[in-house]
This record gives C-alpha cells, structure tokens and sequence, in this order.
C-alpha cells in the first residue's frame, strides 16, 4: 500500500502549467514543509516535500493557494530520481496527490503570508428558536448552551 497524509505550509507559491493537446490538463508543482513533532538540537524544525497535482486539485491550487497556507495533502510517494549534469543520480520523492484540502480557517492564517484559509464563518438555525451558532473567531463555530436537548443524537 502507498499512501500519505501531510499537514504543512506552502513554502512557495504554486507553479502550474497546462498540457498541451485537445483537452488541456491543469499541472500543479508546489511545495509543503512538515513541522517536525520532536525536534533535536542542531536537527531541521521541519521536513520539506513536493508535491504534484493533477486535473481538479491542480485548478484548485492555482486559485486558493498561496505561500504560507496550511493544507492537509493525502496522495502517494513516488520516486523523482535523475541523473545530475555531472552523471550522478540524484534520489528524490514526490507525492503525487489525490486530495488536498485547507488545515486551517481563513481568520487563522491571516498572520501567514499569502495566507487564505476556508473556515465556516456562518450559521444554521436549523429552522427552530434556538438561536443561530456564532463564529468565535478561531475557525469554529460556538454552540448554544442548551442546544443538546435538540439534537437528534445523544
């Protein structure tokens, strides 16, 4: 089995290129850096990966992503090895991607540079009295006190 998950920050702004052809593909190139959970002195804070994504994700990374965003990444490794210009192999990692989705709400990556984020800002009433859930401002929404008696489930 292949497949990863990364949480990080773009280090860049994306690059991405259309294929030639009838129907043109969207290519998106772009990198992320994963904080490190145990860092040891005079060791990186984070670990940088490239990233490739095709089709949909690669226009939905050319219109919402910018340097300094969080996302969550789920795709594949695949080997990114070649042969320098002085005849030496070089060996890399790609992650090839499936999903890519935001980490983070808009409010909290106002501080990142570039940052953009798709935090839910608004409220379902539900159609009853109760009132409406309000925003707190960290990308979640507050319930009601007294709002379980409603809920469907316990």
């Amino acid at each position: 089995m292949n497949k990863v998950i990364l949480m990080g920050r773009l280090t860049r702004d994306p690059e991405v290129r259309y294929s030639q052809g009838e129907s043109s593909l969207a290519i998106a190139r772009f990198a992320i850096a994963v904080d490190r959970r145990f860092k040891r002195q005079g060791e990186p804070d984070a670990d940088f990966f490239n990233c490739t994504a095709f089709g949909k994700q690669a226009e939905f990374v050319e219109r919402y992503l910018r340097k300094g965003v969080k996302v969550v990444v789920c795709g594949r490794i695949q080997n990114d090895n070649y042969t320098n210009k002085d005849g030496q192999m070089v060996y890399s990692v790609r992650v090839m991607v499936d999903e890519i989705e935001f980490a983070e709400s808009k409010n909290a990556s106002t501080g990142n540079e570039g940052g953009f984020g798709g935090g839910f800002n608004g409220g379902y009433n539900g159609g009853n009295n109760a009132p409406a859930p309000s925003g707190a401002g960290d990308g979640f929404m507050n319930i009601p006190d007294g709002i379980d008696e409603e809920l469907p489930f316990n």
